[in-house]
């Protein structure tokens, strides 16, 4: 369960954060984020409202080494999940898009990437069951590439998408 002792809080600093952003030299968030880890297996990710210039708050992003499926509960806000798959060279090959809000739940197949977006007013907060195993997570294609294929943004109070100029294909969204 979600209310497993907690054995570590890890704070997500803008200087890390910083090599994923679309403009890393924007104002922005100091402690983007934080991660919970919970003795279970059990992960609380806490998102800061906000924004990085004009780019959404968000969480670095990895990939998965394991075999299987992360289960994503939304319990407090509103944001966006992206999920990635990659071809063989670490180009784009699928990118969907979900709008998250409280009592959602996200599966992320595995070899999917994924990248928590915070668009709303308030803390977005989700819990997962992700292994926290060293070699289960894999950031090097996301810090390789500066981020997934397309950037969150804000365009004049809307939600809009910025493609990742370190991408040389940038496949139509997917909202399914």
């Amino acid at each position: 369960m979600w209310y497993s002792k907690i054995i570590m809080i890890v704070a997500r600093e803008r200087n890390k954060l910083k090599e994923v952003l679309m403009d890393p030299k924007s104002p922005g968030i100091k402690e983007p984020y934080f991660v919970i880890r919970g003795e279970g297996g059990e992960n609380i990710t806490v998102l800061t409202p906000g924004k990085n210039g004009d780019e959404y708050n968000k969480t670095y992003g990895h990939f998965h080494n394991f075999q299987g499926i992360e289960i994503y509960h939304i319990v407090y806000g509103q944001g966006v999940m992206l999920l990635q798959r990659n071809d063989e060279e670490g180009e784009a090959k699928e990118i969907k898009v979900m709008g998250v809000r409280k009592g959602m739940t996200v599966e992320i197949p595995s070899g999917y990437g994924h990248c928590l977006v915070n668009v709303g007013k308030t803390y977005l907060v989700g819990i997962d069951n992700s292994p926290q195993t060293p070699k289960s997570h894999n950031y090097n294609p996301v810090k390789e590439k500066h981020g997934l294929a397309y950037y969150v943004v804000d365009k004049k109070g809307e939600i809009g998408f910025e493609l990742n100029p370190y991408y040389k294909i940038h496949p139509q969204i997917s909202t399914d």
